[in-house]
């Protein structure tokens, strides 16, 4: 059996659980009818979110996609930069590090108040978030990854006359990949995380979106959002992540063809 005939049984089989808790719960009322999101129902906001009059799932899945690949893309590169400054540097690690360490632990929610005021409720203050949902995991994962070069692989490049810049490109930079590829993977669902939470403060995009279903207990409407987040999800990792990632290790010599 291909893994993909696994996979779609396995949604399948999610999909009958689904409707017959649904049925279950229409006969038993264990649960308050209303509240309990049907299949069918999800399907119609579906469809009335991307063909509808109004396309409002599809206008607050642009608003919501502009500014997370904003937000990660500058917590990339920021978590890089720091990442590279704490591995370098002693002095850093020891300070800057701790400090990166106890930001991690804050969700990133806590700062939307701060970033309101500072940025108001416009893009900026999301992006603010974003970027801090994100930037410390992926500033973690490089310093790992460039304490952990092997140091068998630095000394038999120095013995090949490889030092400063050239050592960095050719040794350091390549072993260190893996750590890097885990921490933007890491970085993208903390994003998605910040996004969402920060959007229900603000206007447009999915996770205002979410809240005004939840105001008027429209659960079809907040189950079609966590699909789509989950699709998205899927899409992001199957097509983006995974193929970056086995094209980068073949590249640099990591993982076999």
């Amino acid at each position: 059996m291909t893994t993909i005939l696994r996979k779609l049984l396995f949604f399948m089989a999610l999909i009958v659980i689904w409707e017959v808790t649904y049925r279950l719960n229409l006969h038993f009322e264990w649960m308050p009818t209303r509240s309990f999101p049907d299949l069918m129902g999800v399907l119609e906001q579906l469809y009335i979110g991307f063909f509808g009059e109004h396309k409002i799932l599809l206008y607050a899945i642009f608003t919501s996609l502009k500014r997370l690949f904003i937000g990660f893309a500058l917590a990339l590169v920021i978590g890089t930069v720091l990442g590279i400054l704490l591995a370098r540097y002693k002095a850093v690690d020891d300070t800057l590090g701790s400090l990166i360490i106890a930001l991690q632990s804050i969700p990133s929610i806590v700062w939307l108040p701060l970033a309101m005021i500072w940025f108001g409720r416009n893009d900026m203050a999301i992006i603010f978030i974003i970027v801090l949902g994100g930037t410390w995991s992926m500033a973690l994962n490089t310093r790992m990854g460039f304490k952990n070069v092997q140091p068998l692989l630095l000394r038999a490049a120095r013995t090949m006359g490889y030092s400063g810049f050239e050592l960095f490109r050719k040794v350091t930079f390549p072993a260190s990949i893996p750590y890097a590829l885990t921490g933007a993977r890491l970085a993208w669902a903390f994003n998605w995380r910040a996004l969402i939470a920060a959007e229900l403060l603000a206007t447009g995009g999915l996770g205002s979106t979410l809240l005004f279903a939840a105001d008027f207990f429209n659960m079809n409407l907040v189950v079609a959002i966590m699909v789509i987040i989950s699709v998205m999800g899927i899409i992001m990792d199957q097509l983006v992540f995974q193929r970056v990632e086995q094209r980068v290790l073949t590249r640099w010599g990591l993982e076999r063809v």
